[in-house]
């Protein structure tokens, strides 16, 4: 369960890096609630998914789930490049997220 916890709680960290964008520094009310929601639930999942999760994997996958998801959304959202090694770049880092859920079984 607390794996599940765990992706939700990366889930919600690339709703709140989508939403940080549209927030225009915290200047627009809708998406700055929408953004401080998903940032405070998603901290609350990580930190029930630590409870048994090791520390390192369990902040490790957190942050790569982000990062692979707000790079993703960057390029299909907001239009970002998508270069080879842009792409092969979050390939590695979906990598490194499996390499540590598969090193924590």
């Amino acid at each position: 369960m607390n794996w599940l916890y765990l992706i939700l709680a990366g889930l919600l960290e690339v709703v709140w890096a989508i939403g940080l964008k549209r927030t225009e520094g915290f200047t627009k009310l809708g998406p700055s609630l929408l953004t401080i929601g998903a940032m405070v639930s998603s901290f609350y999942l990580l930190s029930i998914a630590m409870r048994t999760l090791p520390l390192g994997t369990a902040y490790g996958v957190w942050v790569g789930i982000g990062a692979v998801g707000a790079a993703i959304a960057g390029m299909v959202l907001f239009k970002e490049p998508v270069t080879v090694l842009r792409v092969v770049s979050v390939v590695l880092v979906v990598a490194g997220i499996v390499g540590l859920k598969v090193s924590s079984a």
